[in-house]
């Protein structure tokens, strides 16, 4: 049997490979009381280019204030990006919040006991993106930001 290469859609998410910094702005939320943050992620193809994992520090006040840990893939049989999301709350993702590309935009959606989840990836080019979360606790009728982000690519990193 022939192992699988990675396809088109596998190689999109290669974008998100990199070193990154980010500012971001926190909410308040019964998990803080938000306010701003800087982010870093490095992430790397992983497994022959069929995913990419990354890891996420956030530092408030100088401080590491959370910790994240991610991995992105493709599943072909649903034609949408997987993005399974671990962190220091240690809470175990239920599922995997899944997306679509349109364009430079990559919106993932994730439903978990109480609360919805939608997270948007907006790239300007290779060097920078904007990230946003937004939580929905009616069903999707209504979202609330919780933070948003403006990364950029740290200077001398390849993309892979």
């Amino acid at each position: 049997m022939q192992m699988p290469t990675p396809t088109e859609d596998h190689r999109k998410l290669h974008r998100l490979a990199g070193e990154w910094i980010g500012e971001e702005k926190l909410e308040p939320s019964p998990w803080g009381p938000g306010g701003p943050a800087v982010g870093r992620i490095s992430a790397t193809v992983a497994l022959d280019g069929m995913f990419v994992v990354s890891d996420y520090v956030e530092k408030k006040d100088g401080e590491v204030s959370f910790r994240g840990h991610s991995v992105f893939g493709w599943d072909p049989s649903s034609k949408t990006v997987t993005w399974y999301w671990f962190d220091s709350m240690g809470a175990n993702p239920p599922s995997p919040a899944r997306g679509k590309w349109d364009g430079e935009l990559l919106v993932l959606n994730v439903t978990s006991p109480g609360a919805e989840g939608r997270y948007t990836y907006r790239f300007q080019g290779d060097d920078r993106y904007h990230f946003q979360i937004e939580n929905s606790f009616d069903g999707g009728k209504s979202w609330v930001k919780f933070m948003e982000g403006s990364y950029r690519r740290s200077p001398g990193a390849s993309p892979t």
